[in-house]
């Protein structure tokens, strides 16, 4: 009774309070820190969710919906699967610069998260030129973005163990110390999951004789209908498959890469259409250590994924609105290049939609290298087709062109748009 009239809910101030938090902070008039927190977790207890996973001791875990939830998830709803497509994203002009952009940026970031060890502007040229990876950092970044790019072609397929093994080969092909254990679950207990600063153990995960029937568990979860009850908002369920795929480490390594992956795939299987041209891994990257204090949360709590839950929905909506910065700042952009290469104009409608990505991309980066092999690998299409891109842009002056060994490099010059200004002109003229 005393509980109930003091009016504890879930949330303290509309915040989800773990224990470490809330012992920081005044309690009520008449409470101690313990019986505080008692009230919380009773409160929470009574409005939890379920879910049909296990911890090592065999406890469920949970879930609640705070109000806090709820308004993440409303905006979600609208922001990454509504009528945006009407957007500048879907616009076929743009959409492959766009998706291009998000896979390499989560590509990098992504695997820099596992350790991967090679600057931005080394890894953006490799996967740009299509180069063989030279180091094992490159090679983490390459195996990501093979990885996002092939989620795309079985985003429409259901969940199998198969296919997650599958999965994790194409994230680690190369990178492991075994290279047995690319596309295997883990063949014994020995893997562990340390803190980076100080070495301190954070996590054991569940015995590997277990994994099997894990994993067929996730995957009956990943397939759950709306019908199926209690039911789990879809983005719930790519954020808690990503959790248990992370929580179980179901490999000799390579665990991060392949549960953010699946997420990516729950997103878009689901029809979060726009999660194509995000990157979470850029905003866990910038503050890992809340990442893992989302994991460790919601194991000394009871198994209350809660915490994870909010974490990755206030990481999804960094993201969502990082993208739609950018896309007004493109949006600026392109119409500064439009006015120099418009559609109707004596250049522009000589160009495809796939030059004037690289203009687009070569307008704001001077000195930008580009390749055949690299420009038909980004946007699908054959040598024959890419290469004629590439000599159309150099015919028209857009582009220089020289020979490294067998391999043409075509470079975006310095003056780039007084090239486009003077072509305008000179058409303008004619």
């Amino acid at each position: 009774m005393k509980f109930a009239r003091t009016g504890f809910g879930m949330t303290v101030q509309g915040a989800y309070l773990h224990w470490d938090q809330l012992r920081h902070r005044e309690p009520p008039e008449g409470f101690t820190h313990e019986t505080w927190w008692l009230g919380l977790r009773l409160a929470r207890g009574s409005s939890s969710t379920v879910l049909p996973f296990k911890d090592k001791s065999q406890q469920s875990f949970t879930f609640a919906v705070p109000e806090e939830i709820q308004i993440h998830l409303l905006h979600l709803d609208q922001d990454t699967a509504g009528e945006i497509r009407s957007s500048e994203v879907a616009n076929p002009a743009h959409r492959d610069e766009y998706m291009v952009r998000s896979l390499i940026e989560e590509s990098i970031t992504s695997s820099q998260l596992e350790g991967a060890s090679t600057t931005r502007k080394v890894a953006e040229k490799m996967l740009r030129e299509a180069r063989p990876p030279r180091t094992d950092g490159e090679r983490m970044i390459l195996n990501n973005f093979v990885t996002m790019k092939a989620i795309q072609d079985f985003r429409e397929e259901a969940f199998t163990p198969k296919r997650i093994l599958e999965l994790h080969r194409l994230v680690t092909e190369g990178t492991l110390k075994d290279p047995l254990d690319a596309g295997r679950l883990r063949q014994s207990d020995d893997v562990f999951v340390f803190d980076r600063d100080n070495g301190s153990l954070l996590h054991t995960p569940p015995t590997f004789s277990e994994l099997p029937q894990r994993l067929e568990a996730l995957c009956a979860f990943a397939n759950r209908s709306e019908s199926d009850r209690p039911f789990v908002h879809p983005v719930l369920r790519a954020i808690l498959l990503h959790f248990m795929l992370g929580y179980d480490h179901p490999f000799a390594d390579g665990n991060g890469r392949t549960a953010r992956a699946l997420f990516y795939w729950s997103m878009l299987r689901s029809g979060y259409w726009l999660t194509e041209f995000i990157s979470i891994s850029h905003f866990l990257r910038k503050a890992p250590a809340q990442y893992g204090m989302a994991y460790l949360y919601t194991e000394t709590d009871g198994g209350d994924t809660t915490y994870f839950l909010i974490h990755q929905l206030q990481t999804i909506r960094k993201a969502v609105d990082a993208l739609h910065a950018f896309l007004a700042k493109r949006k600026n952009e392109q119409r500064a290049l439009e006015q120099l290469i418009a559609p109707a104009s004596s250049l522009g409608h000589l160009l495809n939609h796939r030059q004037r990505a690289i203009l687009a991309h070569a307008i704001r980066r001077p000195g930008a290298e580009y390749r055949i092999a690299g420009h038909m690998n980004i946007h699908a299409i054959t040598y024959q087709t890419a290469r004629t891109d590439l000599l159309g842009l150099v015919d028209h002056g857009l582009l220089d062109q020289t020979r490294i060994g067998k391999a043409f490099v075509f470079t975006a010059p310095s003056d780039l748009k007084q090239r486009i200004g003077k072509l305008e002109a000179e058409g303008a003229e004619a």
